[in-house]
């Protein structure tokens, strides 16, 4: 299986090893799952081209504050 180097900064290898832990799997394999799932298309061709595409007033886009919500860890 060919194998892959990754220089990342000490902060986001912390990161990646708690998220291989919780997930109960090898760095590697978190990172190649993740990858995996960037480079994968789980939508068919032109779905986002969609939205605002009805007209309804049901589907309006509101605005949500968020000034409330805690802070979230990104991944």
């Amino acid at each position: 299986m060919p194998q892959i180097s990754l220089y990342i900064d000490k902060e986001t290898l912390i990161k990646i090893e708690k998220a291989a832990q919780r997930e109960k799997i090898s760095i590697s394999k978190w990172v190649g799952k993740n990858i995996k799932k960037v480079i994968n298309n789980d939508y068919p061709k032109g779905y986002f081209d969609l939205f605002g595409s009805i007209s309804d007033e049901s589907f309006d886009v509101k605005k949500l504050s968020f000034k409330d919500d805690s802070k979230r860890e990104s991944f």
